[in-house]
């Protein structure tokens, strides 16, 4: 939305498309598409980390730690489903119901705390080894990974019963899944290895859309935002597109 407000009152160039059916933005216009996307998300988040309009910007994976953002340097595409619950809720609440669980028990919320950091570590390590040397093995653990993280984010009071069912539903067909996001509801992602047949991505799609679910196949580790020429879109995005 900030690029395309951006573009349309020509603080950002029009980004030529010579022959090619997207491009991209210079460093400089990406650096002020990422902060006024910063400013909307501060309208509707109140303090948000910055990760969101980051990686919408830029594109990739990012770490964040201590209020910093970097980016992750080798990152494999990594298939997945996005599935929305269409459970509404707050981010701030979210928030501040974390804070105030840490506020009441420091002894245990600071470990899990401490353990969600090494567990971000271990898949920042895995994720360069995909991209250098991928294995199935490396998609196991990264399965191993979902798991422990959805855990320690029920511990912190962010889950929600459609999300248990998001991961009930994904598990019965050997496939692992985790929140994405404040939680409390909202989206959740599933971790699609490469051996994944299409039969079964087919059955979980159904399943999840029988619980009332929205839900999609996409890719982590994309570029971020570009200009793209109506023929390389897809027809679907075509179609949501021409409804606005």
């Amino acid at each position: 939305m900030a690029a395309a407000l951006l573009n349309a009152g020509s603080v950002i160039s029009h980004c030529p498309l010579d022959g090619v059916e997207t491009a991209r933005w210079n460093e400089n216009e990406l650096d002020i598409i990422n902060k006024w996307a910063f400013q909307g998300e501060k309208i509707i988040h109140g303090n948000p980390s910055g990760v969101d309009n980051a990686v919408g910007t830029w594109g990739g994976a990012l770490k964040y730690k201590a209020g910093e953002i970097t980016p992750l340097k080798r990152v494999p595409v990594l298939r997945i489903l996005l599935t929305n619950t269409k459970v509404p809720r707050s981010t701030k609440i979210l928030v501040a119901g974390v804070r105030d669980r840490l506020k009441k028990f420091p002894g245990i919320i600071n470990p899990v705390l401490d353990s969600i950091d090494a567990v971000s570590c271990k898949c920042e390590h895995v994720l360069e080894e995909i991209a250098e040397h991928p294995s199935l093995s490396h998609y196991c653990v990264l399965e191993e990974l979902f798991d422990i993280n959805q855990q320690h984010l029920n511990v912190l009071g962010v889950g929600h019963p459609s999300l248990d069912r998001l991961c009930q539903v994904t598990l019965s067909h050997g496939l692992h899944s985790k929140l994405t996001g404040a939680g409390g509801g909202g989206c959740g992602i599933t971790l699609l290895r490469p051996d994944t047949d299409a039969s079964v991505i087919v059955a979980v799609l159904q399943e999840l859309r029988d619980c009332g679910y929205d839900c999609w196949e996409t890719n982590i580790g994309a570029p971020g935002v570009s200009l793209h020429v109506p023929s390389a879109l897809r027809e679907e995005i075509l179609h949501a597109v021409s409804g606005l």
